[in-house]
C-alpha cells in the first residue's frame, strides 16, 4: 500500500483525522518532541526549506491522479496541486480548493463552492468546468472507483462558473472527507504529455524537476493564507538511514518520516527537532480471502491475528515508537475500537484454529515485503519468527519497491503493508475493504460488511451512526483480511530553525505552506 501511493491517498489518506488516540508506551518524549510546532518569536518570511523525503527512481510519476509509491511524488504534488479539501486540526476536514459544501436532505447530492480568486500558476482562473475534468479523469484511473466512491463520471457536473454537483449512487455523509488526498485539480484538457508541465493552484510553483528532486517556489497569488518561504527544494532518498544522515549533515533541513531509529539516533543533538506524531502510520499484513488462497478461512486468518506478539512487535520493530493495534483500519475515528476487546496472543488456540481448519502445516509460506519504510521487512522478519511457535513456516522474501507494487500488491496471498495516514474508520472500509474498493487489498467481500458500511455513511444521526460504526468494526476484527499489530509514531527529523510545522498524522504532514524559517 505504498499509502503514498494511495494519496491517502493516501492520503492520504494519506494520510489528518479528529479524535487521535494518546499513543502509549515507548519511545522518549523530550522537550524537543514539539518545538517545530510552535515558533520562538515572529514568523518571518523568506528562505528556502530543504526537505528530503523517500522514494525509489522506479516509481517516479508526474501524474496527480496516478499512483503514488514514492512519498518524495506526493509531496511534490500536494503543494503545486490542491485538493478539494485537505485534513484539518479542529474538524477533520477543512476546506481547499472548495471553500464550502453542503449536501441535500438525503446525503446523495453535494455540492461544492471554488475559493475565490483561485487561479492557476499560469494566472488562468479555475471554473467549475477544469475541476469536473479533473474528478472525471480521477474517477477513470484504476482506482477512482475508491477514490470517489458512489460517483460515477457522468453524475459530475458544472452548475455555473463556481459551483460543481456530484451526485451518489447511495447517501454518504462522509463524501467531503473522502476528497482530501486524491481530488488534484487539473486544467481541463492537460494531456498526460504535459503532465510534467502543467500549472497547478498550489501554495507553490514547479521551478525544475530532476530524476525525482524539485524545487518550488512560492505561489505569490494563492488565494490562501499567506506563504513565507520563498522556495522549497525536495531531495529523494532511497533509504530511512541516507535521509537521516542527510539531515545530521546540514545537509536537508527537514527529513519527513525518517523512522524511529533515526529519532533516537538524534535525540542527543541540541540543534535536532524530533517530531512525533501518535498513530500516524498503520503497518499490517495482508492475507488474501479470496477462494484459493491459503488464508481463505476464516479460521486461518484468526490463527495468524492470535500468533502476534503485538507488545513485542512495537517493541522491537518501532523501537517502542508506536502503540498495539487490534486489527481495525481507522484509529483516527472517535469511534474506534470501541466496546471491542483488545486481542492477545494465544498461540494453543491458533494451533487449534489451524488444525481444524486442515491447514497444511507441512508447506513454506512467502510474506512478501519491501523496504520501502523503515520497519517494515523487520515486522515481517519478527512475525515469521513468532509464527514458528505455532509450527507455521514463512519465509520471507523481500521485494523491490515498484515490482512489489506491480506484481503483488491487491493479488498477493501474504504480505506487508503500509498506510501512511491515519483516519476514520469509514475512509479505510471505503478505500480497502467494501467489495467494490478499487484498492480491495485482500480481495474481500463480505455482504455482512458491505451493508454495515452502507448504513454508516447513509446517516448523520449520531446514534444509528455510532451502531453501524460499531457493527462495521466488529466484522473487520473478526473477518477480515488484515492483521493490523501496530500503529507507528510519525518521526520526522528538522534543524532547530525550522518552524511551524504540521502537527496532523499522516499526509498532514506534506502541509508545508505555513513553514517558516527563523
Amino acid at each position: 500500500m505504498g499509502a503514498t501511493r494511495r494519496q491517502l491517498l493516501w492520503a492520504g489518506t494519506g494520510i489528518g483525522a479528529a479524535g487521535l488516540l494518546a499513543a502509549c508506551g515507548g519511545g522518549n518524549e523530550d522537550s524537543k518532541a514539539t518545538a517545530g510546532s510552535g515558533g520562538a518569536g515572529e514568523p518571518r518570511s523568506g528562505g528556502t526549506l530543504r526537505v528530503g523525503a523517500l522514494g525509489h527512481a522506479s516509481a517516479i510519476t508526474r501524474d496527480p491522479h496516478g499512483t503514488q509509491a514514492n512519498e518524495s511524488d506526493y509531496l511534490i504534488l500536494a503543494l503545486v496541486f490542491d485538493t478539494l479539501t485537505v485534513p484539518g486540526a479542529e474538524e477533520n476536514t477543512a476546506p481547499r480548493l472548495a471553500a464550502s459544501w453542503e449536501s441535500s436532505k438525503d446525503l446523495k447530492t453535494w455540492t461544492f463552492e471554488i475559493a475565490k480568486g483561485a487561479e492557476f500558476h499560469d494566472g488562468s482562473p479555475v471554473t467549475a468546468e477544469d475541476v469536473v475534468w479533473s474528478l472525471k479523469r480521477l474517477r477513470d484511473t484504476p482506482s477512482g472507483a475508491a477514490r470517489l466512491p458512489g460517483i460515477q463520471a457522468e453524475n459530475i457536473r458544472a452548475q455555473g462558473a463556481d459551483t460543481v454537483v456530484l451526485v451518489s449512487d447511495y447517501a454518504n455523509a462522509d463524501f467531503p472527507l473522502l476528497t482530501r488526498f486524491a481530488t488534484f485539480v487539473m486544467k481541463k484538457g492537460t494531456k498526460d504529455a504535459d503532465l510534467a508541465k502543467a500549472p497547478g493552484t498550489g501554495p507553490f510553483k514547479l521551478d525544475w524537476f530532476r530524476g525525482g528532486n524539485a524545487r518550488l517556489v512560492r505561489n505569490d497569488r494563492w488565494y490562501g493564507p499567506e506563504v513565507r518561504l520563498d522556495a522549497i527544494e525536495v531531495t529523494m532518498f532511497e533509504t530511512p538511514q541516507a535521509l537521516a544522515n542527510a539531515l545530521l549533515a546540514g545537509q536537508i533541513d527537514l527529513a519527513s518520516n525518517a523512522g524511529a531509529v533515526a529519532a533516537r539516533t538524534a535525540g542527543s543533538r541540541e540543534d535536532i527537532q524530533v517530531l512525533r506524531r501518535p498513530n500516524d502510520m498503520a503497518m499490517p499484513i495482508v492475507m488474501r480471502t479470496a477462494k484459493g488462497s491459503p488464508f481463505a478461512d476464516v479460521r486461518v486468518r484468526e490463527a495468524m491475528r492470535l500468533v502476534v506478539d503485538r507488545e513485542a512487535m512495537v517493541k522491537q520493530v518501532l523501537s517502542g515508537y508506536g502503540t498495539v493495534a487490534n486489527d481495525i483500519l481507522g484509529t483516527g475515528d472517535p469511534e474506534y475500537a470501541k466496546d471491542i476487546p483488545q486481542r492477545g496472543r494465544d498461540v494453543a488456540k491458533a494451533g487449534q484454529l489451524l488444525r481444524d481448519a486442515g491447514f497444511d502445516l507441512s508447506r513454506t509460506y512467502e510474506l512478501v515485503t519491501t523496504e520501502d519504510i523503515s520497519g517494515l521487512a523487520d515486522s515481517a522478519t519478527l512475525f515469521a519468527n513468532q509464527a514458528r511457535e505455532a509450527g507455521i513456516k514463512i519465509k520471507v522474501v523481500k521485494q523491490e519497491s515498484g515490482a512489489f507494487w506491480e506484481k503483488t500488491w491487491k493479488s498477493g496471498d501474504f504480505y506487508t503493508g503500509y498506510w501512511g495516514t491515519n483516519d476514520s474508520v469509514i475512509f479505510f472500509a471505503s478505500k480497502t475493504m467494501v467489495s467494490e474498493a478499487g484498492q480491495n487489498e485482500a480481495g474481500w467481500d463480505d455482504a455482512g460488511f458491505d451493508a454495515a458500511y452502507r448504513e454508516a455513511i447513509s446517516t448523520a444521526d449520531t446514534e444509528k451512526r455510532a451502531a453501524a460504526l460499531k457493527e462495521l468494526q466488529q466484522i473487520e476484527h473478526d473477518r477480515s483480511g488484515y492483521l493490523l499489530w501496530g500503529m507507528a509514531d510519525g518521526i520526522d527529523l528538522a534543524a532547530a530553525r525550522v518552524r511551524n510545522l504540521p502537527k496532523l498524522p499522516g499526509y498532514g504532514r506534506v502541509q508545508l505552506e505555513g513553514v517558516w524559517l527563523r
